[in-house]
């Protein structure tokens, strides 16, 4: 049984953690599926989004402590833990989370770029209960998606935070009942996916490029990504679509 599955229909990708007997832990082998997919997913053509998810009601519990036990360097070069902290893919990545998202794992939803969560779903970093310090992203993200005094109490203390609460500080996009995480996230990437490839995949870029920048700065970074877009195909396949009452097609260039 594969470790990791990857599925793609109607431009959205779908990578499952399946390690249910394991809380879907990573392995050195996990991280290496991962990165092999979400590279499939930034070349693949007909696939403009994906959503991220695990196997068996459980989003991760992190690093496979058997795993770094037997000597395994769980975390790849350049690419990070479970082959996606350190790089993230240029498409738009969806955590869909069912219960526990815990050290790495938690990390691993800190890296994707929306969350839909389960009623029940609980997210935490407890690495200094046992004393250690998240070193996959945690300290560095976090901070920049929630206020400060939220994920310092998250780090400090190493308690869970609640679904509800992770979407009251804007942690979470949606909450859904449990068990319907993954079905609230296909929604979510099924409306990202019906929009310009070209676009999304800029908007991400500028996004991501231009944060913690000057306005100048940013608006120097912005220009040549944008001119690309409205200079596309797919820009005047937009505006003649909307003019003829039609829906796109989408060429992605």
């Amino acid at each position: 049984m594969s470790e990791v599955l990857f599925e793609g229909a109607d431009g959205v990708g779908v990578i499952t953690l399946n390690r249910p007997e394991a809380k879907n832990a990573v392995t050195r082998a996990v991280s290496e599926a991962v990165a092999d997919f979400l590279d499939e997913l930034d070349r693949r053509a007909d696939l403009h989004v994906a959503v991220l998810t695990g196997a068996g009601g459980t989003f991760c519990a992190g690093m496979d402590l058997r795993a770094f036990l037997r000597g395994e360097v769980v975390s790849l070069p350049g690419r990070g833990f479970g082959g996606l902290t350190e790089r993230p893919p240029t498409k738009p990545l969806i955590a869909a989370v069912e219960g526990w998202a815990l050290a790495g794992g938690f990390e691993l939803v800190l890296a994707c770029d929306l969350v839909v969560a389960s009623a029940s779903a609980r997210f935490g970093l407890p690495e200094v209960k046992r004393g250690l310090v998240p070193r996959a992203g945690g300290l560095l993200r976090l901070p920049r998606l929630v206020p400060r005094a939220v994920a310092l109490e998250m780090v400090l203390t190493g308690e869970p935070m609640s679904a509800a609460r992770a979407a009251e500080v804007g942690l979470v996009n949606r909450v859904t009942a449990d068990g319907g995480a993954l079905e609230g996230a296909r929604q979510l990437a099924a409306s990202i996916a019906a929009n310009g490839p070209l676009a999304v995949a800029t908007a991400k870029e500028i996004t991501n490029a231009t944060e913690g920048r000057t306005l100048e700065e940013a608006f120097a970074i912005q220009r040549p990504l944008a001119d690309r877009v409205f200079a596309s195909e797919d820009a005047r396949e937009g505006a003649a679509a909307f003019a003829e009452k039609r829906s796109p097609v989408w060429v992605n260039r």
